[in-house]
């Protein structure tokens, strides 16, 4: 029962030279202030591997700050960070973090179960059962999922169609297709 800080990376990677440093220096300093977790998503954005030779010397110096001010922070901060990509961080990074957890895919019962409350809870109707829509995401994260599942609402109350939704479906299955082809483990072109 702590506070939740959330790092917004827009508000702190700046353009100019040590812009970045002092902004992060600024948000740990604040952060030491208070028993609070301090959240970082997408943290590849920060913690960016130094040797990657496409990186400008200011997104290197920016990962030293960050790594001397993590090794700062009192003991009453809880540092979290999360990445969809960790090859991209920073080897020294990993040493920061006591606990590392990787979260596997959702399974087509858990998106099934996600899917069907998602529609429960919208009151529209996608015309699909909730399992023949999992098979079409498999593979999928649940925050891909629930984007999915959201333009499909968002469209059905729009086009006045939240009785059925099916060709709304049909119709977001085909715009993601290529987006879904190279994760999705069922490329079966069957609509069921």
């Amino acid at each position: 029962m702590v506070p939740l800080i959330v790092v917004r990376y827009n508000a702190l990677i700046g353009s100019y030279l040590g812009e970045t440093a002092v902004r992060l220096k600024g948000l740990l300093d604040y952060a030491r202030t208070r028993r609070c977790v301090l959240f970082f998503d997408e943290f590849e954005t920060l913690g960016k591997e130094r040797g990657d030779t496409h990186e400008t010397g200011e997104i290197k110096r920016a990962v030293s700050s960050l790594l001397l001010e993590l090794d700062n922070l009192p003991d009453y901060v809880v540092v979290v960070a999360a990445s969809n990509h960790p090859e991209l961080l920073d080897r020294a990074v990993w040493r920061r973090f006591q606990v590392r957890l990787e979260l596997p895919p959702p399974t087509r019962a858990q998106l099934t179960s996600f899917i069907a409350s998602i529609c429960e809870n919208s009151k529209v109707n996608f015309g699909l059962t909730a399992e023949t829509v999992a098979k079409k995401l498999l593979g999928l994260s649940f925050s891909e999922v629930e984007e999915f599942c959201l333009g499909v609402i968002r469209r059905a109350v729009l086009d006045q169609k939240v009785d059925d939704a099916r060709m709304i479906v049909y119709s977001k299955l085909e715009q993601w297709r290529k987006r879904l082809k190279p994760k999705s483990k069922d490329t079966s072109e069957d609509k069921d």
